[in-house]
């Protein structure tokens, strides 16, 4: 290491004396002219990498934190929702296939139900749009205090096809 920077302080001393002889023998003028070009470039590397970058995220931020609070909210209404579920009595299982069966009875052709004793498995043979699938989901979380557990889905340009399992008695 010592060698080389040994070598290396004759060569910056050399580079000095090169720049200070060209700064020499140069006119007043065009000096200020490259002192005028290196202010420039100075002021634009200033910019580029200190001041643009931190304008640019002040003024991103309070777009990306008002999305983060809309996010924080949803959380906490399906946290508001998911201890209001725990809490809620276990439903009867004949009042939860019941319930099961409103809710399918509502889809229509798309939807067949199968009940397997605390299991049930939708079939949706046709597609079944994501309102009316949600709206399926919402009913039996809320209805029949039903649990999907597994749920394979395609989804085509008419709608949802494929198979969800759900298991009842959630709220033991």
């Amino acid at each position: 290491m010592s060698a080389a920077s040994s070598g290396a302080a004759p060569a910056m001393a050399s580079l000095r004396q090169q720049a200070g002889t060209w700064w020499r023998a140069r006119t007043p003028r065009e000096r200020q002219a490259v002192a005028l070009v290196g202010l420039i470039l100075a002021v634009f590397g200033v910019w580029s990498l200190l001041v643009q970058p931190a304008l640019t995220t002040a003024r991103s931020a309070p777009a990306q934190l008002d999305q983060l609070d809309a996010q924080y909210q949803q959380m906490q209404r399906i946290a508001t929702e998911s201890t209001a579920l725990r809490a809620a009595p276990r439903v009867a299982p004949s009042q939860a296939q019941a319930a099961l069966k409103a809710a399918t009875d509502r889809l229509g052709e798309r939807g067949r139900l199968v009940m397997q004793g605390d299991r049930a498995t939708l079939t949706l043979s046709t597609g079944v749009s994501p309102e009316a699938l949600r709206g399926w989901l919402a009913e039996a979380r809320s209805g029949a205090r039903a649990r999907p557990v597994e749920a394979q889905l395609q989804r085509g340009a008419l709608g949802y096809t494929g198979t969800i399992g759900v298991t009842l008695g959630a709220g033991s």
